[in-house]
């Protein structure tokens, strides 16, 4: 559905130290990085990224090394993960939200040899999650329960017996000679990701510089930026929204990355307005808290673009409500590092409201029916992908890697989706999400991009439940906007006017918030904990 191949070399840089290189010299005092810590730009980040490496190297980091990095948004993130990248080390984000059993699985499986850590974020005490799973950082590393775990640094005051300190690993750069340039090429690994899904053993996606580097080339050209544009951006670095689709589009386009701690739609909006941001990015969850937060009649934004993983009725308003008018939608996963569609900041505003994407450059997609056939233009199936932003497979899970990579190349990615004529992708969910009602196919995000036309409405998500007579039903999930006083009857009522009837939610429940429900850390709604609370409400 996409034209050839393309020689990406010639289009933009392709390793991290490359791409940090050229920002340096090409736009020394565009600001790189506006964060909580502090705000820095491109000429200070490339000389404090070179401090970083050395005091890295001396502490023992080589390529190939898996080294793990627990903090939150700030500047260091972004310069540590920069510096181990040109070493050639490969990054393993640890999401500051994992409990100690979660995390102990992702430093284990990854075989990570050193952790960057804070000793606490938020209200979060890292030093007593590693000790509840790794004794040896009282005493010395490693030790029995995470045997590869040679090394542990620590940001902050709380810095136990057997781990070293941030300032120290600074120090050993200084103290030691000088340091050859790694030989890192686009090939090489750069980043293991670990998958959001609700499975019990999440899987490790392991990406290159190539693959990270053009996608965030690519989704930032399609979406706008310039350099020197401001771009808000409080999609969590351990997410690829964060690395590739945040800081590394910001680092390619050469614009100044805006974020913070947490999102939270109130201090959003007042960074937004303060440090002037032309773009922001976000999933519809995010869209819909700025939207309907009552500080932003009083804002005033200069936003001219956005990149949303959204529907056509939050794309809208964000045009209309936020000003963004050349606001884009995109498709993806972390298997394609994550971008693989996403519409033109250029192309007109219909197309765009749609939610109808092109393929990115260079990537390949096709339908295929649960059959297993090829879909027709038009038709709905499974998206698979192939082309230069494909992982390398899953670290250290052949049979998984095996399941979802054929031996052509093709990545299966358990979406659903259809092309037009034109080529341009719509998504329409997860495969596994889809609702079969009395026969009928039902896409949860069809259901909920007509709920969210409902004034009464702030947000929706739409799940499939069982039903003695129809094996499975709709039922939904409300939050009302402030004010509003609309019952979970007069929204089946009005439901009935504005969907076909099979569609219609046969259940629906109004609740103040996802967050105990089910809600990752990057804001995603878990589809799969949403179900098991229906079906307990409804004692199934």
């Amino acid at each position: 559905m996409s034209k050839g191949d393309i020689n990406l070399d010639t289009i933009c840089p392709l390793t991290v130290a490359s791409a940090l290189a050229r920002a340096a010299a090409s736009a020394p005092d565009v600001e790189a990085i506006v964060a909580n810590d502090e705000r820095i730009t491109y000429d200070r980040l490339a000389m404090d990224v070179a401090v970083i490496r050395k005091g890295l190297h001396a502490q023992g980091v080589r390529k190939g090394d898996h080294v793990g990095l627990c903090l939150g948004n700030c500047v260091r993130w972004v310069a540590t993960f920069l510096a181990l990248g040109s070493l050639g080390a490969i990054t393993v984000p640890i999401n500051t939200r994992f409990v100690a059993s979660e995390m102990a699985y992702a430093l284990g499986q990854s075989q990570v040899k050193i952790l960057i850590t804070c000793d606490r974020f938020l209200k979060v005490d890292f030093i007593a999650l590693l000790r509840q799973i790794c004794a040896g950082i009282d005493k010395v590393l490693p030790d029995a329960a995470l045997p590869f775990l040679g090394k542990v640094i620590v940001i902050g005051t709380n810095i136990p017996a057997g781990t070293v300190s941030w300032d120290e690993m600074i120090q050993s750069g200084m103290d030691s000679g000088s340091l050859e340039p790694a030989t890192v090429g686009p090939d090489d690994p750069l980043l293991i990701q670990y998958t959001s899904g609700t499975t019990s053993f999440p899987k490790g996606v392991l990406l290159t510089h190539r693959n990270m580097l053009a996608n965030a080339y690519f989704s930032g050209l399609r979406m706008g930026l310039r350099p020197a544009d401001r771009f808000h951006s409080a999609r969590p670095f351990f997410h690829v929204a964060g690395t590739t689709l945040s800081i590394l589009s910001a680092l390619q386009h050469m614009t100044t990355l805006v974020s913070m701690d947490r999102f939270e739609p109130g201090e959003a909006l007042r960074l937004m307005e303060a440090e002037k941001c032309t773009h922001f990015s976000g999933n519809d969850t995010m869209a819909l808290m700025l939207l309907n937060h009552p500080d932003l009649p009083a804002r005033k934004l200069a936003l001219r673009g956005a990149w949303l993983a959204a529907s056509s009725t939050i794309i809208r308003r964000v045009i209309d409500e936020l000003g963004a008018r050349e606001c884009v939608v995109g498709y993806g996963l972390s298997e394609a590092s994550p971008n693989v569609a996403q519409s033109c900041f250029w192309e007109a505003e219909k197309i765009r409201v749609s939610a109808a994407m092109r393929i990115q450059s260079g990537i390949h997609v096709r339908i295929r029916t649960a059959d297993g056939n090829e879909a027709a233009t038009g038709q709905p199936g499974e998206i698979l992908v192939r082309g230069w932003n494909i992982m390398q497979g899953y670290f250290n899970k052949p049979v998984e890697t095996a399941a979802a990579l054929d031996a052509n190349g093709w990545l299966s990615t358990g979406d659903l989706g259809q092309c037009d004529s034109a080529g341009r992708l719509t998504f329409l969910g997860r495969v596994k999400d889809i609702v079969r009602v009395g026969g009928e196919n039902v896409s949860p995000a069809d259901v909920e991009n007509v709920l969210h036309r409902n004034p009464a409405i702030r947000q929706a998500a739409v799940v499939g439940v069982p039903d003695e007579r129809l094996v499975e039903v709709t039922a939904a999930f409300v939050i009302l906007n402030d004010g509003a006083t609309a019952t979970a009857d007069a929204i089946m009522q009005w439901s009935k006017g504005e969907m076909a009837g099979f569609k219609v939610p046969r259940h629906i429940w109004i609740v103040d918030s996802f967050e105990t429900i089910g809600m990752t850390a990057s804001a995603k709604i878990q589809k799969k904990q949403l179900a098991e609370h229906a079906r307990t409400l409804l004692g199934l």
